[in-house]
């Protein structure tokens, strides 16, 4: 069998390291020194100022709304996972769905200024498979409204665009660093922001708002993470180097068994580096694409349609909406199996059952 996806481990031992220091400390979680080790190094790695370590990028998108006080209609995306979507739910806003570029797959920014009403208090965009949104021209649109803009960056650890990371944009960013993305810590996130004074008041949120062992500064939520993840995350960080290397080579492999493939991929962001988190396809139509998808699971290979179906269609709690390029792309993406394990005989096996099924 060939998964779509599966998680880096480290070797056994990087890992049973970190454990004699937890047993030793007795320190389980409430931002332990892993925690904060963690902290520290990923704000290097990543080459940003302010960074918070959270329970997992559901809780940090949900935390940055409360963080942001937003209220009223939240503009966004239909074509995301749909933590972006029931985030905004759960904090008690609504989510307003404005169609997608059919290239970059992300919000397309031309159409957000026609769902902007006196209800509608900020931008929540995604970087869709780590695809740097048009982030420029929705930053303006933001500040001609007098809105916040927060970006769910949940696949685009280590991208950067002109060599300053993605997580430097907007009011807000988050990551999700779950055991199915390309860097993870079995659970966890990130939430960014280049204000102190909001930083200050997310690290108050994440631990229940508590200022002092009996005072209160926020109404806050329990998003800490445990000392036991933290330790993957250290691991993991040290082979990210390794990691990056080994999806690129897998993804050049596929460029190269799929180039007479009749069906495209999402062009990337101009001046953006590519972190290699997905390697999605689009079929001319969903005929070819639930042909090659069945033509795989009979021969034990698990691609997903992702995302599909559109979040705007079939959200029982959200007002349903039809997205004409959202609702296309949906019904003929699919993204193959990628991951640090994956070898170059299975991607050619993968890429071959892909063909025969255009040939035939």
């Amino acid at each position: 069998m060939i998964p779509v996806t599966k998680p880096f481990l480290p070797p056994q031992g990087e890992y049973e390291k970190y454990l004699s220091g937890i047993w030793k400390r007795q320190w389980l979680t409430n931002m332990g020194p892993l925690a904060s080790d963690l902290e520290m190094k990923l704000k290097s790695h990543l080459g940003i100022k302010h960074l918070l370590y959270v329970t997992n990028g559901t809780i940090a998108l949900q935390m940055a709304i409360k963080a942001l006080e937003l209220q009223g209609e939240i503009i966004t995306t239909p074509f995301s996972f749909v933590a972006t979507s029931s985030s905004i739910v759960w904090e008690g806003c609504k989510p307003v769905f404005v169609d997608i570029d059919k290239y970059s797959l992300n919000i397309d920014p031309n159409k957000i200024e026609a769902a902007i009403t006196e209800k509608t208090c900020a931008i929540l965009g995604t970087h869709v498979y780590g695809n740097p949104c048009d982030m420029d021209t929705i930053e303006k649109i933001a500040k001609k409204h007098d809105l916040k803009v927060i970006y769910d960056g949940a696949h685009a650890f280590g991208v950067t665009i002109n060599g300053k990371s993605i997580f430097d944009y907007g009011d807000l960013s988050t990551c999700s660093l779950h055991a199915t993305k390309l860097y993870h810590s079995i659970e966890g996130g990130l939430i960014m922001t280049k204000d102190p004074i909001l930083l200050k008041k997310l690290a108050f949120i994440r631990n229940f708002g508590f200022n002092g062992p009996e005072a209160f500064a926020e109404l806050g939520i329990n998003g800490k993470n445990s000392e036991f993840h933290a330790a993957m995350g250290l691991a993991n960080l040290g082979h990210i180097e390794a990691i990056h290397e080994q999806r690129k080579i897998l993804t050049e492999r596929y460029d190269k068994m799929l180039r007479n493939l009749n069906a495209s991929k999402p062009v990337w962001h101009r001046n953006a580096s590519l972190n290699y988190a997905y390697y999605p396809i689009i079929f001319e139509n969903s005929e070819q694409m639930l042909k090659s998808l069945a033509k795989l699971q009979g021969n034990g290979i698990f691609a997903r349609r992702y995302f599909y179906p559109s979040l705007a269609t079939t959200l029982p709690y959200v007002e349903t909406k039809a997205m004409e390029i959202t609702d296309d792309i949906a019904s003929r993406i699919l993204c193959l199996p990628l991951y640090f394990d994956l070898t170059l005989e299975e991607v050619d096996l993968i890429s071959r059952l892909i063909l025969r099924v255009q040939n035939n």
